[in-house]
């Protein structure tokens, strides 16, 4: 696999913010690899601000993150729950639902290669 020997460097705060209800996200990528910041604010849940646009039951996307402000509640399909919260590395398999713990929104940064539904034109 070749790699890109410059350095890039992105600002998530310059990106647009795709809005999902009480969810939001800011993209960059850098040679392939997307980086999300991800905020859940106080209330959100992904089946009610998300679901719609997914179109599936429950998030179908693999997520490695680490959560950088408060916590977020994650249940999978099977009932295992688990609640990460800020300085917290989370992997999630797909087939989750997450939602704020707490009043303080949940903000995590996730690095993936693409595999995005959100890439269809849905958001920014």
């Amino acid at each position: 696999m070749a790699y890109n020997t410059s350095m890039q460097k992105a600002t998530l705060a310059d990106m647009p913010a795709g809005n999902y209800g009480l969810i939001s996200k800011r993209t960059a990528v850098l040679d392939g690899v997307e980086v999300t910041q991800v905020t859940f604010d106080v209330g959100a849940k992904w089946s009610n601000d998300l679901k719609g646009y997914a179109g599936t039951e429950d998030c179908e996307l693999p997520h490695v993150a680490l959560v950088i402000a408060g916590s977020l509640a994650v249940v999978m399909a099977d009932g295992e729950r688990q609640d990460f919260s800020a300085g917290d590395v989370m992997l999630l398999p797909p087939g989750h639902d997450a939602w704020t713990v707490g009043e303080i929104a949940c903000t995590f940064v996730e690095f993936s290669r693409g595999n995005d539904y959100y890439a269809d034109g849905i958001a920014p």
